[in-house]
């Protein structure tokens, strides 16, 4: 089964999904949705079509490990997954994921402008690798 990582934010959410074996990750993409519900359902029916067994959501932390007012939007989404798709939500720290995926797409030459297309995709990815890299995926 495939593993499905989401970094959820106000205006994009991105999106990565593993190989079948849930081992590598593979496409990203970004998705454009304002109301949580909304989102959690095409979240769902993008899970379903893709044979997603797992889904795992990041969730925004403070340097210091506590937790703010984004990791509690985060939590209140993780419910309306759950409903939405069948299945059950990791929630993965997130910590520096978007600061990561900035410095990824500017060391491939991407500029400032150009950023706010694809960070939300690769900060998915980021988090996909490193749950399938934590071996909790097997």
């Amino acid at each position: 089964m495939r593993v499905m990582a989401i970094d959820y934010g106000d205006q994009r959410i991105g999106l990565a999904v593993s190989d079948l074996l849930g081992m590598l990750a593979g496409e990203a993409w970004t998705m454009q949705e304002w109301n949580m519900e909304r989102a959690a359902e095409r979240i769902a029916e993008e899970a379903k079509n893709r044979d997603v067994g797992t889904l795992v959501l990041g969730i925004p932390k403070n340097m210091d490990g506590t937790e703010g007012p984004r990791a509690e939007k985060s939590r209140e989404f993780k419910a309306m997954l759950e409903k939405a798709a069948g299945l059950s939500v990791v929630l993965w720290d997130e910590r520096r994921s978007s600061i990561e995926a900035h410095a990824i797409l500017h060391a491939a030459g991407k500029r400032e402008k150009q950023h706010r297309k694809t960070v939300d995709a690769v900060a998915a990815s980021l988090i996909l690798e490193g749950y399938l890299g934590s071996g909790r995926a097997l």
